[in-house]
């Protein structure tokens, strides 16, 4: 115990700039990764062969490899074509952090599609078929009666798939990133205590769990709030 305080008392300026970093991470990547997982998934429910076939195969390769090898793959390969070292986009994309930042919501972007496609035909067709007998166009009724239902179908499901996004983001110490990881693998190789450097870092991956579960029960109540009032 007494080397517990001693590790927190010494490093806890570092264990809090790392978990801030694993924080920016995983929030940015959790709301861009939404944001493309949503046209993802229609395009997998897409009758075009050509648009749900390259969904399909966007979402199978991310799915389908290690998540270390996409980090490698974008931060070490996007280097080696000309046309992206000589873009005005090559000094955003050598750096570690846009690069993890690229790989994370592209990952999770591909999971969450196959979370939001369920979501999707989760939706009880009477509300849709409801919704079409009001006249709305197909558009409308994705806005404003899909989707939302959708979303609070699929609400508990995500929750685990941004809790897994914030396991994933302990890869990025690979590739430099000082974030909880990184700075836990710095203390340890400082004080020699790994035990005790790498349990801290748990607990505060832990709270950090307790605290994206606790956000989406708020957000399940609220989006189903709804529920509760017609019963």
């Amino acid at each position: 115990m007494a080397g517990l305080l001693e590790i927190v008392r010494e490093y806890w300026p570092d264990f809090l700039s790392g978990a801030w970093l694993t924080i920016q991470l995983v929030v940015i990547s959790a709301i861009l990764g939404f944001l493309l997982a949503v046209p993802v998934a229609l395009a997998r429910l897409s009758s075009n062969p050509l648009i749900s076939g390259t969904a399909t195969a966007y979402s199978l390769f991310f799915r389908g490899t290690p998540l270390l090898v996409q980090i490698f793959l974008i931060y070490f390969g996007l280097g080696q074509f000309d046309i992206v070292r000589t873009s005005f986009l090559w000094p955003f994309l050598r750096e570690a952090y846009v690069c993890a930042l690229i790989t994370f919501v592209l990952n999770t972007a591909a999971y969450s599609a196959e979370v939001v496609r369920g979501g999707i035909l989760a939706v009880p067709k009477g509300e849709v078929e409801a919704a079409r007998a009001s006249g709305m166009s197909t558009l409308t009724t994705y806005r404003l009666v899909i989707l939302p239902r959708a979303f609070s179908i699929v609400l508990p499901a995500y929750s685990n798939e941004v809790i897994i996004l914030l396991k994933g983001t302990s890869l990025a110490s690979t590739i430099t990133l000082l974030e909880l990881m990184g700075e836990s693998q710095l203390a340890a190789s400082n004080t020699y205590k790994p035990i005790q450097v790498f349990v801290v870092a748990g607990l505060i991956y832990y709270l950090l769990t307790l605290a994206i579960t606790r956000i989406f029960a708020w957000l399940e109540r609220r989006q189903n709030r709804y529920i509760a009032l017609s019963r």
